[in-house]
């Protein structure tokens, strides 16, 4: 049987430009999209933590080291300039490979640089 476990995310991000009239898709800083383990044209879904919107799109690089992350087309619709997003890939595997897969998780302060990467989630408390 297949599961289908999270891959990689970028949590927190912020959206730095929104361009309507650009090929539609999601520019995110060169250096984010390795880190996180993304891959240019991989699907991703974006969860806007200001507005509650969650949508689909894909990569597309921006120049490393710029922090952009960038809403195009009709993603573009989605967010505002500074909506602090949640991006996240997810990947399908056999469970026993799940049972030795750890994910990417990066954490990033507002002006989109790294605050710290981990693949564990802390367990939640009340």
């Amino acid at each position: 049987m297949q599961i289908t476990l999270m891959k990689g995310k970028l949590h927190m991000a912020s959206v730095t430009q929104a361009e309507l009239w650009y090929d539609g898709s999601c520019a995110i800083d060169k250096d984010l999209v390795e880190l996180a383990g993304f891959r240019e044209f991989e699907k991703i879904d974006i969860y806007n933590v200001d507005n509650g919107e969650r949508f689909h799109t894909y990569v597309i690089l921006a120049e490393a080291g710029s922090g952009t992350i960038s809403m195009n087309g009709a993603a573009a619709r989605k967010v505002q300039v500074g909506d602090r997003v949640i991006i996240a890939t997810y990947a399908q595997m056999e469970e026993a490979e799940a049972d030795q897969f750890d994910p990417k998780l990066v954490y990033l302060n507002k002006d989109n640089s790294v605050e710290r990467t981990t693949n564990t989630i802390p367990v939640q408390k009340d």
